[in-house]
């Protein structure tokens, strides 16, 4: 009888030592009947994550790499592994006791599986910090929470690392793989009980506004994938609704500024463009600490702006 794991889970992890201990110690308290085995890849941690990594009894392996980013970490965790299964599952993620069992299962009758991923309940976010939570079929396919069958793992090549800075907060390398899984005809579910809990990251007024430059990349994501107009973007051109809105503001108030003198009639028509996202503003005033909150929302929405024309301009492809 072969002692080989029947799934790895691979953990991708950077200077994440503050978190690691958490998705460690979820993993060794699993409800699993099957074997599996714990892969940490340190992709150039400077906190000792890698010691860390090495101390717990639960990990069977640990990989360095010298930050190459998420997608080559992930792909070498792949490639370390001995099972005929993956669970991607990130440093920063507690998961559930019932996590790997379901996310198992769910393997049996789809070849990608995403699990549900929510903000932890023993740290409730403040207005800025950042978490993640992932519902359903997510049409970004969030690898922090991703169940894989290894052949079709091989059959896409892993992931690619191909957008955004090399400095470990690279972009769309998940998004590109989910969907080349998707288009070569691949099983692809969600898995509710395969819960994880992510980390709430705190961040200031000032990390708010600048994350949002980061915008600038998800034209090429688009353009890349446009299956995304579709299936993620709102009317096929905005980002989100919260967009859209800006974007009619910004517009009716420039008509507006051209036609004030010649044509204050139509000039007063074209300001009214401005009423959803003026109703925005005010549903943020009126939360606590509203003043505040309404600054660096809008201060947040003209840099996302400024960083989805830029991204546009620079792909040729409309997303704003």
């Amino acid at each position: 009888m072969s002692d080989a794991p029947s799934i790895s889970v691979i953990i991708p992890a950077r200077d994440a030592r503050a978190t690691l201990g958490d998705t460690l110690r979820g993993l060794a308290e699993q409800a699993c009947a099957e074997r599996f085995e714990v892969i940490v890849v340190d992709d150039g941690s400077r906190d000792g994550t890698a010691e860390l990594a090495r101390s717990c009894t639960r990990v069977d392996h640990v990989v360095r790499l010298a930050g190459e980013g998420p997608a080559r970490a992930r792909n070498a965790g792949a490639a370390r592994a001995a099972s005929p299964e993956l669970a991607f599952l990130d440093a920063d993620c507690l998961p559930a006791p019932g996590w790997l069992a379901a996310g198992h299962a769910a393997l049996r009758s789809a070849e990608l599986v995403l699990g549900e991923t929510r903000p932890r309940i023993d740290q409730p976010p403040g207005p800025f910090d950042r978490t993640l939570t992932v519902v359903g079929c997510s049409p970004l396919f969030e690898s922090a929470n991703l169940f894989v069958r290894r052949e079709l793992f091989e059959r896409l090549g892993g992931f690619e690392s191909w957008l955004g800075p090399r400095d470990g907060k690279e972009l769309g390398e998940d998004v590109w793989f989910g969907w080349r899984a998707q288009r070569s005809g691949a099983l692809i579910s969600a898995c509710a009980p395969a819960l994880a809990y992510h980390a709430v990251h705190a961040r200031g007024a000032a990390g708010f506004v600048a994350e949002r430059s980061r915008l600038r990349f998800f034209p090429a994501l688009v353009r890349r994938v446009p299956e995304l107009r579709e299936a993620f973007l709102h009317r096929r051109r905005f980002l989100n609704p919260r967009t859209a809105s800006f974007d009619a503001a910004a517009a009716g108030l420039a008509l507006a500024g051209l036609l004030r003198r010649r044509e204050p009639a139509l000039a007063a028509l074209a300001a009214l463009a401005t009423v959803p996202y003026l109703r925005l503003l005010a549903a943020d005033a009126r939360e606590a600490e509203g003043a505040r909150k309404l600054a660096v929302r809008s201060a947040a929405d003209v840099v996302g702006f400024a960083a989805l024309v830029a991204g546009s301009a620079r792909h040729r492809t409309l997303v704003l």
